[in-house]
């Protein structure tokens, strides 16, 4: 039975998407407040559609990638089956994180900042 050992873990590249994941998180933080803080002082109406919140937002899911792809590598999987791994997880939790700020935004929208109330019994 052979056993796949990399030469090297890719422990460079597993805190490189750590940290960019980071980054445009931070980026994605700051563009999204902005865009709330326009919208609750009655500037633009609430939309989550545009470059300075997409951008980030995809670095985020693509650093996000590589670093969970990396870490699967450092416990062992060779990497013709951590990247596919990796893009499936990345690619449906991106897509599901990205469906529910939609919904949560047009619920905040409607409702105001009430709407997003969990504590509020009704």
């Amino acid at each position: 039975m052979s056993y796949y050992y990399p030469i090297e873990p890719p422990y460079l590249l597993f805190i490189a998407g750590l940290l960019a994941g980071i980054a445009c998180g931070r980026a994605f933080e700051v563009s999204l407040r902005d865009r709330v803080n326009a919208w609750s002082s009655g500037k633009t109406i609430l939309q989550i559609n545009g470059a300075p919140i997409q951008v980030p937002y995809l670095g985020m899911a693509i650093s996000i990638g590589v670093f969970l792809a990396a870490g699967l590598e450092i416990f062992g999987f060779p990497p013709n089956l951590a990247y596919p791994i990796a893009i499936v997880l990345t690619i449906g939790s991106a897509a599901f994180i990205w469906r529910q700020l939609n919904k949560m935004m047009v619920e905040l929208e409607r409702g105001g900042s009430a709407a997003m109330d969990l504590d509020i019994e009704g």
